[in-house]
């Protein structure tokens, strides 16, 4: 025991004093959300998830995701189909045990992005038959491992860990590999919801590496632009801390209000409460359901400070944040949601439509469905 909080401290220690090392925003694309449900609720989702996209908001929510494989899978465009961003998961109970395996993927891209790196002639001259196209892709793999350390009537914990790969691609010019680590823990009451998720618990690294031809490199050079050959990316640790409570409102209607809060540590941020050291940036959610298979969902996230957009001075200064609804239904062992989410603010009409399908394997006797 003293040697593991030893270790414990030096690695706590180690970890603050590199805090300065991390970039603020390393993928990014890792904290769009997963499944209409979560994003319709602005992301309030570590203390309730539980289902396959547990992989996503709290691995240790897929020890409750059934004794069948779960199967889920989202699609949407952003900024009027500029931007797909794709993601599947899968989960599997194993056999003769409470312990659950799950597989996640994610895919953020643009594609078609135009190249005009030789639209110009040495002559001074354009020709447009130079410009090609290439793509900007970012990849992320979750596996998670998940299992129940107390299961009896009057309380649910769970425990669960991912192991992330990470590989972004920017055309033939740029690709990255990275891992990190995260870990998560759930209990449910009866009515009452409790969540942690630690979130890149190891420091999350990315490796760049940079190719280009010669003839690159001459533009680079006449463009007074700088040539990369390598870097390396560390995104640092982050904490959330969600609680969710369930109201029976009549005998067949529930109401469940939820509130995530995500804590930071790697320099001040425009969230909500914010300083040098730590900043909080709250999510809040609510679910109405009917016989659990009718729902109606409501979020709102992201709070920042902006400029008024009617202010011509650019120093009024005033609160913004991004509402998302949804709703959902589910029949048998089929269960398809909806999300009508804001890229932007409450004033900014940049909203996008997102569905998610789930799909619970059932395998009944006699039959596989």
């Amino acid at each position: 025991m003293p040697r593991r909080v030893a270790f414990s401290i030096l690695l706590l220690v180690s970890w603050l004093a590199s805090l300065g090392q991390f970039r603020k925003y390393s993928n990014e694309f890792l904290n769009i959300g997963a499944g209409a449900k979560g994003l319709a609720m602005g992301g309030a989702q570590i203390s309730i998830c539980q289902d396959g996209t547990a992989g996503y908001w709290n691995p240790a929510g897929l020890a409750w995701s059934g004794k069948s494989p779960d199967l889920n899978l989202m699609h949407a465009d952003y900024f009027a189909g500029i931007a797909k961003y794709d993601f599947a998961s899968i989960s599997l109970p194993m056999k003769g045990s409470e312990r659950y395996l799950g597989l996640s993927v994610l895919r953020f891209a643009v594609d078609d992005i135009p190249n005009t790196l030789f639209l110009v002639e040495p002559d001074g001259s354009i020709n447009y038959n130079n410009v090609s196209s290439f793509s900007s892709a970012d990849y992320g793999f979750l596996l998670t491992y998940a299992q129940p350390i107390r299961n009896d009537d009057r309380m649910r914990i769970s425990f669960g860990a991912n192991a992330k790969i990470i590989h972004r691609k920017v055309g033939s010019f740029a690709r990255s590999w990275g891992f990190g680590l995260d870990a998560g823990l759930q209990m449910h009451a009866k009515k009452l919801h409790l969540g942690l998720m630690l979130k890149d618990v190891s420091t999350t690294y990315n490796s760049w590496l940079f190719s280009f031809t010669d003839k690159e490199k001459e533009v680079f050079y006449l463009t007074n632009n700088d040539i990369p050959v390598r870097s390396t990316e560390m995104t640092a640790p982050r904490a959330s801390f969600s609680g969710a409570y369930e109201f029976n409102v009549g005998s067949q209607f529930d109401l469940m209000p939820v509130m995530d809060v995500e804590l930071s540590f790697d320099g001040r941020r425009n969230a909500l409460l914010s300083s040098a050291s730590l900043n909080a940036d709250p999510r809040l959610g609510l679910e109405a359901a009917y016989k659990k298979q009718f729902f109606l969902r409501a979020g709102i996230s992201n709070f920042q400070k902006a400029l008024e957009d009617s202010d011509t001075l650019n120093q009024k200064r005033v609160w913004i944040f991004q509402p998302s609804v949804g709703a959902g239904f589910r029949i048998n062992n089929v269960t398809i949601d909806y999300a009508f989410s804001n890229l932007a603010n409450q004033s900014n009409p940049l909203f996008t439509h997102v569905f998610s399908l789930r799909l619970n394997l059932v395998k009944k006797e006699g039959n596989k469905e």
